[in-house]
């Protein structure tokens, strides 16, 4: 049984254009599942969410948000959403998707204790109580 969070996962990544076997690759999903999942909630074909028009200068690529079709202008960064509204809300949802790679260990000057902060590099203190005390004294 899969769970909510693998199938919106597979969702995307097929969305992205990502053919069954990368996308049962990336999410540790055997291929016949993933295979199946798609025949039934309608993702078949690689490259759904990018369609080129005949003609046309111009990529469409739809928001992953909420769907809307977004014009993708040549020789410009790709364009996921429609708005900051619709990539706050999904980034909000989909923290999981976040590489984050800025945590930093550290040991307090006050009281010893390792402890680790994720962006800032210069911490010293594990808390404000460790920093008045080791500062100012008791």
């Amino acid at each position: 049984m899969m769970t909510n969070n693998e199938k919106e996962m597979i969702r995307e990544l097929r969305m992205q254009g990502l053919g069954y076997g990368k996308v049962a690759e990336r999410t540790g999903i055997k291929l016949e599942t993933v295979k199946s999942f798609c025949r039934r909630h309608g993702l078949r074909g690689e490259g759904k969410a990018v369609a080129e028009l005949p003609d046309a200068k111009y990529k469409y690529m739809y928001c992953k948000n909420c769907g809307t079709e977004i014009k993708q202008e040549p020789k410009r960064k790709k364009k996921l959403f429609c708005c900051d509204k619709c990539r706050n809300y999904w980034w909000n949802n989909h923290m999981y998707m976040i590489d984050r790679k800025a945590y930093y260990d550290f040991i307090c000057p006050n009281c010893g204790k390792e402890f680790r902060v994720y962006g800032n590099s210069k911490r010293k203190y594990c808390c404000h109580e460790c920093y008045i005390e080791h500062r100012f004294g008791k």
